[in-house]
């Protein structure tokens, strides 16, 4: 199979859009000490989006009316027991991965 010069081109410009905005913040406050206040908003972020990410795939919008999406939710239950007890994130992973491929094997 043969890539064309206008493809490559395009490939190029994706990983540099998407490599810029992710990249450029590092680049800016590399030398540049943080407040104290700034550093501990800032790690909050990643579990903001984590738990985003969780609940909004506990939901399942059908019509007018939200409902829980239980396979989710069944799965939710131990991995989240897991995270709390251990506090490990590999175990939590595979907790919850392995729930769910039991669930979805047995329903």
């Amino acid at each position: 199979m043969s890539i064309s010069l206008e493809m490559l081109l395009l490939m190029l410009g994706c990983a540099l859009v998407t490599w810029i905005p992710r990249v450029t913040p590092f680049m800016l406050v590399r030398n540049i000490q943080l407040p104290d206040v700034v550093l501990r908003w800032l790690a909050y972020i990643p579990v903001c989006i984590l738990s985003a990410l969780v609940l909004e795939s506990l939901f399942h919008a059908e019509g007018n009316f939200v409902t829980f999406d239980w396979l989710n939710l069944a799965a939710f239950v131990p991995t989240l027991i897991v995270a709390i007890w251990t506090k490990s994130l590999s175990k939590t992973v595979i907790v919850g991965v392995v729930t769910m491929a039991i669930l979805r094997l047995i329903i």
